[in-house]
């Protein structure tokens, strides 16, 4: 999975998604975003968040969960952020090759590390068939 949906809360109430790099380490998912960015602004000023993950093309194909918890946007000097980000570079090692990195550190001067610590979790199989 390369890609998380992340839903977070607008100042109005109103829902805001987007896709979102990720690493899912033992102790929560480590998102990254943009810092002043709406979705980083949104969880400063309410943690509740959902992340989605999923995967497969062909319905008998589809997975994947849902997690809701609170989220943490961590401070550059934070233990977590130099693990998670050290993850999160290998998993989009190939994603930021060659010119990839370039435009990455252009458009995203100052990445922001964020914990997601699960507090609920939904999953679906669509390849799954209940006995009837």
């Amino acid at each position: 999975m390369r890609v998380a949906h992340v839903g977070s809360v607008l100042p109005d109430g109103s829902p805001h998604v987007v896709p979102l790099w990720f690493v899912w380490l033992e102790d929560g998912i480590y998102l990254t975003c943009r810092r002043g960015s709406a979705v980083g602004r949104n969880l400063r000023q309410d943690p509740r968040v959902a992340v989605t993950l999923d995967r497969g093309q062909l319905w008998t194909e589809q997975a994947g969960c849902l997690v809701r918890g609170e989220a943490e946007p961590l401070e550059p000097e934070h233990p977590g952020v130099k693990r998670a980000l050290s993850a999160w570079f290998e998993k989009y090692r190939t994603e930021l090759s060659g010119f990839g990195f370039a435009a990455y550190t252009r458009q995203v001067v100052e990445p922001v590390v964020v914990k997601v610590r699960p507090g609920t979790l939904a999953s679906w199989v669509h390849a799954f068939q209940p006995r009837g």
